[in-house]
């Protein structure tokens, strides 16, 4: 799978990161779609490395969407706190 498939699944979960964590979004929602794509880069890249999966088998792989999820909410988490200590 390409960049611009973890770029669309990013997107993707992005917004469902989100609809999870409503109250963790400190910008709008071009921000939350970026925080996506990178959260769904880092899952991709965390499942691969630290747990041997093969994220990248397909775009319409449960793996590979789950792990794109676990890193949005990821980033997601970590953006909100970071935005909380600016403020």
């Amino acid at each position: 799978m390409g960049i611009i498939g973890w770029i669309l699944i990013g997107l993707i979960m992005g917004a469902i990161a989100r609809v999870l964590l409503p109250d963790r979004v400190a910008g709008g929602w071009v921000i939350t779609l970026v925080i996506g794509v990178l959260g769904a880069l880092l899952g991709g890249w965390i499942g691969g490395v630290l747990f041997d999966v093969q994220a990248n088998e397909s775009f319409y792989s449960l793996t590979t969407w789950t792990w794109a999820l676990i890193g949005s909410l990821l980033v997601l988490a970590v953006w909100g706190a970071i935005a909380r200590r600016r403020a």
